[in-house]
């Protein structure tokens, strides 16, 4: 098998939230920002970095199926209480060489939309979340 046919597809890709598998997901994204300070060094025009922290981000985008995450979050919200949440994402392409699995912990979403919807196109929630901690369950190797 070539290599072109092991890159890994995202049609096989799911998410979990909290979870619960969220099918209508079409994309998921998640990535760390790294806070970096710059480092002079005598002897050296060039400068260096020095990374100081970090900041998770990422963005799932939803087809318009039903109002469930959009219920538990606004729940929440109302009552005061800053909802959190655990999101899986699994890719498991059956042609590529293994799969990943990645929890990131501890998301909290950025805005919750109440309503999106334009004539003649199918529903669509882009939900973005940041977030402080994640595992890799499962990696290919």
């Amino acid at each position: 098998m070539s290599l072109a046919q092991r890159v890994i597809n995202g049609t096989f890709g799911e998410a979990w939230i909290n979870g619960e598998k969220f099918s209508e997901t079409r994309a998921l994204q998640a990535r760390i920002e790294f806070n970096k300070e710059d480092v002079a060094l005598s002897g050296k025009l060039g400068i260096d970095t020095k990374v100081t922290g970090y900041k998770g981000t990422g963005s799932v985008t939803l087809r318009k199926v039903n109002s469930r995450l959009m219920k538990q979050i606004s729940d929440q919200i109302k009552q005061g209480i800053n909802p959190r949440f655990q999101i899986l994402s699994t890719l498991e392409d059956p042609a590529a060489f293994g799969s990943e699995r990645i929890l990131i912990k501890d998301a909290c979403f950025d805005d919750l939309t109440l309503a999106n919807w334009e004539v003649g196109a199918l529903g669509e929630i882009e939900c973005p979340f940041t977030f402080t901690d994640w595992e890799l369950l499962d990696t290919i190797d």
